[in-house]
């Protein structure tokens, strides 16, 4: 049974960072691209983040880039999101999700398998 358990949100200020995990079981996660959606209240979920399946490649949200980052350490099943400079409209909850492929998509219709999500909370 494949499970994704996301982990390290929280609430934080305005201006800061927070470092979100994403512990995989179930796969051989190797063989699973990983990506980072997020949902905020009222709002449909949106892709945030993607990594292929060794980290050769990574995609990132056109207004993201360069706050947030994605990294994944396959000996131990698990993907991060280093995110930084928070802002109030970064509040939301935050999912992982993966799929059985090379590629790496942000429709979220083509991903398999998700978390049941970690709460990130910015105060102004």
């Amino acid at each position: 049974q494949v499970q994704l358990v996301e982990s390290g949100g929280g609430l934080v200020q305005a201006g800061g960072s927070l470092s979100l995990s994403c512990a995989a079981s179930g796969l051989t996660f190797s063989n699973y691209a990983v990506a980072w959606f997020r949902q905020a209240p009222g709002k449909e979920r949106e892709f945030v983040a993607a990594i292929s399946r060794r980290a050769g490649s990574t995609d990132y949200a056109d207004s993201l880039k360069g706050r947030f980052t994605i990294s994944r350490d396959n000996a131990k099943n698990t993907v991060y999101l280093q995110v930084n400079s928070l802002n109030a409209e970064d509040t939301a909850v935050y999912y992982c999700a993966a799929r059985f492929s090379a590629t790496m998509i942000r429709s979220r219709a083509e991903w398999s398998y998700w978390g049941q999500g970690t709460q990130v909370t910015v105060s102004s």
